[in-house]
């Protein structure tokens, strides 16, 4: 596995899930992390217990962040939230904020961190996005907008620093054993009319060939490699960790 020693690295929606592995990942190859979270008390224990650094943040501030500079080598934008209701249903003021959270805030980090990557020539940014960006799914209009906007952003990122040794790509994970899905299980028993114990079989793993939730390890074995040197040509991509869903 690849060193990171020397290098800065941010993540975001890191005190939890798939931010908690990227986090314990690159401290355990060297690298000096930020971890970026809403939740002061995690996101301090884990900085102690990986001798990170803490950032405790609300990145759905979004207006907080537009005068903000930021010197690191990788930049992982993972936060995110769910919702699921109808459509017609959907609070306006929680959609507005999951497009901040899960879209401004990314484009305003990478915004941040971009003039000191091109001045090193070398840079790292990693979108966290989802099956769900190159996918739908009924009821959840407000997360898959999200993740498509940010597949486009990531795209953008990596035309434009392509000449300075800067990538950008997406990692596209189907359903992943966090928090954020358990959470999930209620709303979609309410909105599929089914048990909650028929969820994970009945809608989660329904278009997946591989029968399992996918592990946070996994997704960050992949984030690992994507912030490597041996990734160098990785760029303006999706990288599926899905089971298979987006082959059918």
């Amino acid at each position: 596995m690849s060193s990171f020693e020397g290098k800065r690295a941010l993540v975001t929606g890191a005190a939890s899930g798939i931010g908690l592995a990227c986090a314990e990942m690159f401290a355990a190859r060297g690298a000096h992390v930020i971890i970026a979270d809403v939740n002061a008390d995690a996101a301090n224990e884990l900085a102690r217990r990986i001798d990170g650094e803490a950032w405790v943040a609300d990145l759905s501030d979004t207006t907080a962040l537009d005068e903000l500079s930021l010197d690191v080598d990788i930049l992982v934008n993972n936060a995110g939230v769910q919702t699921v209701a109808p459509i017609e249903e959907f609070d306006p003021e929680r959609y507005r904020f999951m497009m901040r959270l899960m879209l401004e805030a990314p484009f305003l980090l990478v915004r941040a961190a971009l003039p000191r990557m091109y001045e090193r020539g070398w840079g790292r940014i990693i979108n966290i996005s989802s099956a769900h960006g190159v996918r739908a799914s009924a009821y959840k209009s407000a997360y898959v907008t999200a993740k498509h906007g940010l597949e486009g952003l990531s795209k953008v990122i990596a035309l434009e620093g392509a000449e300075h040794g800067v990538t950008s790509t997406c990692v596209n994970p189907s359903y992943v054993r966090t928090p954020l899905v358990e959470k999930q299980i209620t709303d979609q028993a309410a909105v599929h009319g089914i048990p909650e114990s028929e969820v994970v079989e009945k809608i989660m793993l329904t278009e997946t060939a591989i029968k399992r939730l996918v592990e946070p390890e996994e997704v960050a074995s992949l984030v690992g490699w994507l912030a490597s040197d041996d990734a160098a040509m990785a760029t303006g991509s999706d990288f599926l960790l899905d089971g298979g869903w987006s082959a059918r």
